[in-house]
């Protein structure tokens, strides 16, 4: 099921190299806040979820931003059949306001 979400984007890291077993990894790890599980009464607020997004080539295009950014972000949630993930395919910060011209 894919879909959009408006996404308060408070961190991204690069992460790219190679384990001493000789396998190679290559991300960026987005960390959004996330609305807790209220449904029981034992949770309230938000906390910072954790995303795998692309390649560590896509922290590039995000580093500049003043963090933490208010984003739109395509997701998909995917199965195995047995767990589920949601999947980010596409980060778009939004506009932010300069203050200029008012």
């Amino acid at each position: 099921m894919k879909f959009t979400q408006n996404l308060h984007v408070v961190g991204m890291k690069a992460s790219k190299g190679t384990l001493e077993n000789g396998n190679a990894y290559d991300s960026t790890k987005v960390y959004c806040l996330i609305d807790l599980d209220a449904s029981k009464g034992t949770a309230k607020g938000m906390s910072a979820a954790e995303f795998t997004f692309g390649t560590a080539d896509e922290f590039d295009a995000f580093k500049h931003l003043p963090f933490p950014f208010q984003a739109d972000a395509d997701m998909e949630m995917v199965t195995n059949g047995k767990t589920m993930k949601t999947v980010m395919h596409k980060l778009t910060p939004k506009a932010v306001a300069t203050g200029k011209g008012q």
